[in-house]
């Protein structure tokens, strides 16, 4: 009689790259969930720009109306710096990152997942909080829908150019403020374009070129930044 097969030299299937991206990036969401801290900072200083600029400059609704694209803006932007920092500091701090780097497993398809669950968790929420602070700055509902638009086409890539930086500066202990010194000055072409983009739609000008701009900016990060982040995040934990 024909004996069965011995299962004991089979090797179980390693997860497919689709299977590795939801995987960590479902672990990060649940991470990021009991830190409920981390979640609402950004929001809680998001709201706390917008809430001071009408009190340190002037609270007439004509000006604020003309400067409500830029400060929401300048909000999303400095908030969404605020969170990076913790990025990648939890997994280096208990190990996690240095067995991900040893790992088989391609490096650039579990940084976007990180970075793609940071924005889930940081940069959807601030665009979705957006439409309420244009209202508290006499935004006029024109431009709502161009800052909602613009919010998500840039809020993405400020993940993910603030996590080029966050991967140069996870060894550092204080790597806060030289990430916002790395990052600033790459963060400025989105803020021009996004910013642009909510006026032009105010004044019933046509937006589809803003928002071009940002998409190709988005494409562009979505090619490039992982391999970037990889890279650096190798620099970082080998030296």
């Amino acid at each position: 009689m024909n004996q069965p097969a011995s299962n004991a030299g089979v090797v179980p299937a390693q997860p497919g790259m689709a299977g590795l991206f939801w995987a960590v990036m479902k672990r990060d969401l649940m991470l990021a969930f009991r830190r409920r801290s981390d979640l609402l900072n950004p929001l809680v200083f998001f709201l706390m720009v917008a809430s001071l600029f009408p009190l340190g400059i002037s609270p007439e609704p004509t000006f604020l109306e003309q400067i409500a694209p830029g400060v929401v803006w300048v909000g999303a932007l400095l908030a969404t710096l605020l969170s990076m920092d913790s990025l990648f500091r939890s997994d280096f701090d208990d190990g996690t990152l240095e067995q991900t780097l040893l790992s088989p497993q391609p490096l650039f398809l579990v940084v976007l997942a990180k970075v793609l669950a940071h924005w889930a968790m940081t940069g959807l929420p601030l665009t979705l909080m957006a439409p309420l602070l244009g209202v508290m700055l006499f935004l006029p509902t024109e431009g709502m829908s161009g800052l909602v638009l613009s919010l998500l086409l840039g809020t993405p890539t400020l993940s993910l150019v603030g996590a080029i930086g966050a991967a140069l500066t996870v060894g550092l202990r204080k790597g806060g403020v030289l990430i916002s010194l790395l990052v600033l000055p790459l963060y400025i072409p989105v803020l021009i374009f996004g910013a642009g983009a909510v006026q032009a739609a105010v004044t019933g000008l046509p937006l589809g070129g803003y928002l071009s701009l940002l998409g190709a900016m988005l494409a562009l990060g979505v090619a490039l930044a992982p391999l970037a982040i990889a890279a650096a995040l190798r620099i970082s934990v080998s030296g």
